[in-house]
């Protein structure tokens, strides 16, 4: 989940994804074979000749985004860090409008890594000094200030307005949080859903998508949220992560905030979905009824 993505159009579907891939195939000069639908959303991801992963941008996701991921893939490619690879062919290929990339498959299936493992990933990867010329933007989770506020058409009209709210309140706030982190290149969504075991069982970072410049406390602010709120880590899990990582997050003083700022995140990229199904709507009205009252949120569906 990139933060406080706008989702994939209804127009994006899987069939016009697959057209778009066909092409970009064939323009990359890669071999055909037999096309997975892996998972749809802000993007489409494919599972092709069981080798190879594509991901097939919505039309309104820029290209400078991709262009983004296969720059940082081959910095962390170049420093052995285990991040996904992508293909070394030029990418990422324009077709349509939507921007693919190709990559290496990390295994045939999904298994994903012990979250001891996650921490040492965002660790390491916390400790590498950013090469200059990589051109990471500043990360600003909620937009820049003054831009346009998102539309949630599948919302009620309170609730939209609520989340609209939320998100200008988490514009102001974020950059003036008490970081004590030292600022640096960041995963962006960095979770136990984002690193997974590879064929060797080696943990390996992937979706490079929202990696940003920014302070590390972001990157281990799920985590803490998904254990302290959410339920979905247990206690000697988290406490697992914490010795790995060799810092609390939930122990600094802006911890309240920002888990609220993470939890706005979250629940404004599933709003935007809540025209896909009742379900979705159903989920995010929960999670807006939640915050708006201090009600616990260890009910929440994992999306």
């Amino acid at each position: 989940m990139a933060d406080l993505a706008t989702g994939a159009p209804s127009s994006f579907t899987e069939p016009l994804a697959r057209r778009v891939l066909a092409k970009a195939v064939d323009r990359a000069d890669l071999p055909r074979g037999p096309v997975e639908l892996i998972r749809i959303g802000s993007n489409a991801v494919f599972r092709i000749a069981g080798n190879l992963i594509a991901r097939v941008a919505s039309p309104s996701a820029p290209l400078a985004t991709a262009e983004k991921q296969i720059r940082v893939a081959r910095w962390l490619a170049a420093e052995r860090f285990p991040a996904t690879r992508a293909v070394d062919v030029e990418q990422p290929v324009e077709v349509d409008g939507c921007a693919v990339t190709f990559w290496e498959s990390v295994a045939p299936g999904t298994t994903y890594a012990p979250i001891s493992d996650v921490a040492a990933v965002i660790r390491r990867l916390h400790q590498l000094p950013t090469p200059d010329g990589l051109d990471l933007p500043e990360i600003e989770p909620f937009g820049p200030a003054g831009a346009d506020l998102p539309d949630f058409p599948g919302l009620a009209p309170d609730d939209a307005c609520f989340l609209r709210e939320r998100i200008e309140w988490a514009r102001e706030a974020f950059p003036r949080l008490p970081f004590e982190l030292p600022y640096g290149a960041i995963h962006g969504d960095a979770n136990v859903g984002n690193v997974l075991v590879d064929t060797a069982g080696h943990p390996v970072l992937i979706d490079l998508d929202s990696f940003a410049t920014g302070p590390r406390e972001w990157d281990l602010i799920q985590t803490a949220l998904f254990a302290t709120r959410l339920g979905w880590h247990s206690r000697s899990e988290y406490a697992d992560f914490v010795r790995a990582y060799g810092y609390d997050v939930t122990q600094w003083s802006g911890f309240e905030c920002l888990a609220d700022m993470r939890e706005i995140a979250m629940t404004s990229w599933l709003s935007k979905k809540a025209t896909e199904s009742q379900a979705t709507a159903r989920e995010a009205g929960r999670r807006i009824s939640d915050i708006r009252n201090g009600a616990p949120r260890t009910d929440w569906g994992a999306y």
